[in-house]
C-alpha cells in the first residue's frame, strides 16, 4: 500500500494542509485565510476554536480531494509561526491566542532595555527581548492582565495547540521553545534563572514537556479522527517552528546554507554548528539535535503586499476574478512594467514595527504626481527586499555569510520578486518546487519519525529539489545598492518622528 505524509503549516495569515508522496510531490493542498482579531491598537489575536476548525477542515479537504484511504497516511507533522503565545486554562480549554505580530508589550520592552534587562536575558537565550516574544508576552499578561494570566494551565506555541487538538497531548519542541526566548541555548534547558529574569519563576508549572521535532508525541484520537477524517492512531510528531520547516522544505539542511522566507515575517537564516554570541543578530534557535539556526527576522515581508492589495487594489481584485487568475499575478505584471530609475519612490515596510525601532511605521517617500500604482507596487516589492537585505547584512557581519540562498514563502511564487531578491542580495536564489514548503518540512520530519528515512538528511535528499535558480544581474545589483543606501538614510531620519508619534499616541 502506497504511503503518504501529511504536513500542516499554521502561519499568521494562512492555515494550510498538504499531502505529499514519498518523493515530496504535492498530492493535494488546502489553505484557509486566517482571521486576525484586533481587540485594541497593537493587539493581534486569534480565535483558538476557529483555528482548530480551520485546520480540521483543511485536513478533511485534502483527504477528500486526494481520494486516498486515510490509513495510507503514515504520519502527521505540524509547523506553525513562532512566538506569540497560545494559552489553555487549567481545564485545558482555549484561553487566549496572541499572534507574533502583536506589539502590546513594546513600551515594557523599551523599559527593560533601559534597565539593562535585555542584556541579562541575552546571556542565556542569545536573542534578547522583543514585544511579540512568548516570554515577554507572558510577562506582560502577568503585569497588565492578571485575570487571564492567573487562569493559565498551559502556555505553548501555535502548532502545539494543533497537536493538542489532534492527540490530546500537551507538548512543545526545542525549535519553538528556544525561539520563544524560554530556553538557555547552551544547556538546551528551560532555565529557572532565565525565567526569573522575565519575572516568570512560576512558568515551569505551565510550560509543557519539550521534545525534538522528529519525536512522536501522540496519535490521532477518535475525536480528531471524526473532525478531520484522519485514521485513528496515526502518529503525530512534535513538529517545529515554521522557520525550521521552511528551511528543510526548501532543501536547506547543511551547515552554512542560507534560507530566506518571504512570508508574513522576513526570515533570513543560516544553519550553524554552534550558536553565535553576537547581540546584533536577532536570534539563535535550535535547529536539530546538534545544530542551530542563526536568524535575522522581523514582521516586514510579504504582509506589506497583502495589505496594499487588500486596501488599494480593488480593481485588480475584480479583474483577477474575471480572468480566473491570482490578483498577485496582476501585481507582478505591473511591477515588471516599471523600469528601475533614480526617481522611483521608496517604501519602508514597517506596518508592524521593526526590530531596531519599536515605534516604526510604514510609509511611502519621494512620491510625485507622475507616479502610478505600478510605481507604488514596485516600491513595496523593493522595500520588502531591502528589509531582508538589512537582516542578511547583519548575518554577514556576524560571520555567517552564504554564497546562495533558498527562497520560500509568497515571494518565491513571483518571478519578478525572486529576481529582485537575487539582484538586491547579490547571490543566486534557489527555488524549490511546490507551494507548501513549510508543510513539506514538517512532513519529511514525520517520515523520519516513523522510520521511512534513516535521518533528516536522507529525507531532504529524497523529498526536496531545486526547480529554478535566479542569478543576480550585476548592473541592477549596483543600482539597488545605491537605492539601498538612500533607504537606510530614510530609516535613520524617520526614527525621531516615529518616536514623537508614539508619544502623541500614548
Amino acid at each position: 500500500m502506497q504511503q503518504y505524509l501529511l504536513g500542516l503549516d499554521n502561519g499568521n495569515t494562512m492555515t494550510k494542509a498538504a499531502l505529499f508522496d514519498m518523493s515530496g510531490r504535492e498530492i493535494a493542498v488546502c489553505a484557509e485565510p486566517v482571521r486576525t482579531l484586533y481587540p485594541q491598537p497593537g493587539h493581534t489575536e486569534r480565535d483558538m476554536q476557529e483555528l482548530w476548525l480551520q485546520s480540521s477542515r483543511a485536513i478533511a479537504a485534502v483527504i477528500k480531494s486526494s481520494a486516498i484511504n486515510p490509513a495510507q497516511i503514515a504520519a502527521v507533522g505540524c509547523s506553525g509561526h513562532g512566538n506569540g503565545v497560545y494559552l489553555l486554562d487549567r481545564q485545558r480549554r482555549p484561553l487566549k491566542a496572541i499572534q507574533s505580530l502583536d506589539n502590546r508589550a513594546a513600551e515594557m520592552v523599551e523599559q527593560w532595555r533601559e534597565q539593562g534587562l535585555g542584556e541579562q536575558i541575552y546571556s542565556y537565550n542569545l536573542q534578547g527581548i522583543w514585544p511579540a516574544q512568548t516570554a515577554v508576552l507572558l510577562a506582560w499578561l502577568k503585569r497588565y492582565d492578571s485575570a487571564v494570566y492567573d487562569q493559565i494551565g498551559t502556555a505553548f506555541c501555535c502548532k502545539d495547540y494543533i497537536n493538542y487538538c489532534l492527540t490530546g497531548e500537551l507538548c512543545s519542541d526545542y525549535t519553538d521553545i528556544s525561539g520563544a526566548g524560554l530556553m538557555n541555548i547552551s544547556s538546551r534547558e528551560i532555565d529557572p534563572q532565565l525565567l526569573q529574569l522575565y519575572g516568570l519563576s512560576e512558568a515551569l508549572r505551565y510550560l509543557p514537556e519539550v521534545s525534538y521535532s522528529t519525536d512522536i508525541i501522540g496519535h490521532i484520537t477518535d475525536a480528531a479522527s471524526q473532525a478531520t477524517g484522519l485514521h485513528p492512531g496515526t502518529p503525530v510528531i512534535a513538529g517545529m517552528f515554521d522557520v525550521v520547516a521552511g528551511a528543510l522544505g526548501s532543501a536547506v539542511n547543511n551547515s552554512g546554507q542560507g534560507s530566506v522566507i518571504a512570508g508574513t515575517w522576513s526570515i533570513n537564516q543560516v544553519v550553524v554548528d554552534q550558536p553565535v554570541d553576537n547581540p546584533q543578530v536577532f536570534m539563535n534557535c535550535i535547529f536539530d539535535r546538534q545544530r542551530y539556526l542563526l536568524l535575522e527576522s522581523s514582521a516586514t515581508s510579504a504582509t506589506n503586499l497583502e495589505w496594499f492589495v487588500r486596501e488599494f487594489c480593488q480593481r485588480e481584485q475584480e479583474l483577477a476574478k474575471q480572468l480566473a487568475c491570482s490578483v498577485f499575478d496582476l501585481c507582478n505584471k505591473e511591477v515588471a512594467s516599471v523600469e528601475l530609475a533614480a526617481d522611483l519612490p521608496f517604501y519602508l515596510p514597517f506596518l508592524h514595527g521593526c526590530n531596531d525601532h519599536e515605534s516604526a511605521r510604514a510609509g511611502f517617500y519621494g512620491v510625485a504626481g507622475w507616479h502610478t500604482k505600478a510605481h507604488l507596487l514596485h516600491a513595496v516589492y523593493e522595500g520588502v527586499v531591502f528589509a531582508h537585505l538589512g537582516h542578511v547584512n547583519k548575518l554577514r557581519s556576524a560571520g555567517a555569510p552564504f554564497k546562495s540562498a533558498s527562497l520560500a514563502g509568497g515571494g518565491a511564487n513571483s518571478e519578478i520578486w525572486s529576481q529582485m531578491f537575487a539582484d538586491v542580495l547579490n547571490v543566486p536564489i534557489n527555488i524549490s518546487p511546490g507551494s507548501e514548503i513549510g508543510a513539506k518540512g514538517a512532513a519529511l520530519c514525520a517520515a523520519v519519525a516513523v522510520g521511512l528515512f534513516a535521518d533528516v538528511s536522507g529525507a531532504v535528499a529524497a523529498m526536496c529539489s531545486i526547480d529554478k535558480v535566479y542569478q543576480p544581474n550585476p548592473e541592477l545589483s549596483l543600482s539597488y545598492q545605491k537605492r539601498y543606501r538612500h533607504y537606510q538614510l530614510l530609516v535613520a531620519v524617520m526614527s525621531e518622528p516615529w518616536r514623537l508619534q508614539a508619544l502623541l499616541e500614548a
